[in-house]
């Protein structure tokens, strides 16, 4: 089975310019917590509740001057539309990410996979196993 038959399409991103009060608005409203960063729709990075969180918050950050661009997570991880599901699932497993974008070949972003497209349409074991790869704690440093 191919990504572009599970995956997510007309995906909501948000303008590295963009202020983080605003992307933490539009996650609060799509009930979600990441959005693909994009100058129009070539994907930068992906902003995280998290990011928001520890890389803003956490330094004192004035989320309404601060800048999406500025606190994004800029490691792309991602897989083309063509591609077989079990590739995308490697690297969810890899990174332990749980949602993970797709581009065309001509990389521009034309979806987004999640572990709920996994669990919901595979039907099997796949989504069982990425969740756990995915869900395998972090040691804290101290």
């Amino acid at each position: 089975m191919k990504i572009n038959e599970i995956m997510t399409r007309n995906v909501e991103v948000i303008q590295p310019n963009s202020g983080l009060q605003e992307a933490a608005g539009k996650m609060k409203s799509l009930n979600v917590g990441s959005l693909p960063v994009c100058d129009n729709r070539k994907l930068l990075g992906i902003i995280t509740d998290r990011d928001i969180a520890i890389r803003a918050v956490a330094d004192g950050r004035n989320p309404a001057t601060t800048k999406v661009s500025e606190t994004m997570s800029p490691d792309l991880v991602y897989c083309f539309e063509d591609q077989d599901i079990k590739e995308a699932t490697t690297l969810m497993e890899r990174h332990q990410i749980r949602r993970l974008p797709i581009l065309d070949r001509n990389q521009q972003l034309v979806g987004i996979v999640s572990l709920g497209d996994l669990a919901v349409e595979t039907k099997n074991k796949l989504s069982g196993s990425v969740l756990e790869e995915v869900s395998e704690p972090a040691k804290p440093r101290r």
